[in-house]
């Protein structure tokens, strides 16, 4: 019954090298993530990794202010995604006097965390609404 989100932004990793590495633990549980991202080669996969415990810790402390019983065995990574932060620009210099432009992307990452038995609520809410709209 627990959810929790851990979001870390302006991190000087590109996006798409963020989601190649975002894409491989989505869905795992959250355990399961932590060893996946330990022994990814990816440079990505130590920022998320890290995103990955905060979220494990923020669901801790949101079960204990709630007096529910959490085990991290129980928490499954139920969305993960990457946006696009701000670019920075710098200039290199060039052959006769050019300037060559240089991007240097950042990223905002978002995981969310969950207890089973919050999918499965969310699922069934959702599911009840379709009925309803195909009912009409």
């Amino acid at each position: 019954m627990v959810e929790s989100i851990a979001r870390v932004r302006h991190i000087r990793v590109t996006p798409q090298k963020a989601r190649r590495v975002v894409a491989l633990i989505k869905g795992k549980q959250a355990l399961e993530a932590l060893a996946i991202l330990k022994f990814a080669p990816q440079s990505a996969s130590e920022p998320i990794y890290k995103l990955v415990e905060s979220g494990m810790a923020n669901a801790r402390v949101k079960a204990d202010s709630a007096n529910e019983y959490l085990d991290d065995q129980d928490l499954f990574v139920k969305n993960a995604f990457v946006d696009e932060g701000t670019t920075l620009k710098r200039f290199q210099p060039r052959a006769q006097g050019r300037a060559f432009q240089i991007k240097k992307r950042t990223s905002h990452i978002t995981i969310v965390l969950s207890t089973p038995e919050v999918a499965d609520a969310s699922s069934a809410a959702s599911a009840g609404t379709k009925t309803k709209k195909a009912s009409k």
